[in-house]
């Protein structure tokens, strides 16, 4: 099935949208977990620790962010062969 124009625009803007979010809520955590180490004298343990934080949770937040966002962007029903609309969403 082809898709409208309409329809390829909301998927661009939705996708924008997803990729901007999750950039920005993976910066705002990656700051806050790591800030403190790269703001203040700490010793070298904890800094580690508060960067490899950091490190890990920006981009798991970031990929969560974007599925979910696209996930529930997810197209409307569509109706099979007999008209009815599928059930199974």
């Amino acid at each position: 099935m082809r898709r409208t124009q309409a329809e390829r625009d909301a998927i661009t803007v939705e996708t924008g949208y997803a990729l901007c979010s999750a950039a920005f809520a993976a910066a705002v955590v990656f700051g806050a977990a790591a800030g403190p180490a790269l703001l203040f004298t700490l010793p070298d343990a904890v800094e580690g620790l508060l960067l490899g934080a950091g490190v890990v949770l920006a981009p798991v937040l970031f990929l969560v962010r974007v599925i979910s966002v696209l996930m529930r962007f997810r197209a409307p029903d569509q109706p099979d062969r007999t008209g009815r609309a599928r059930s199974d969403a």
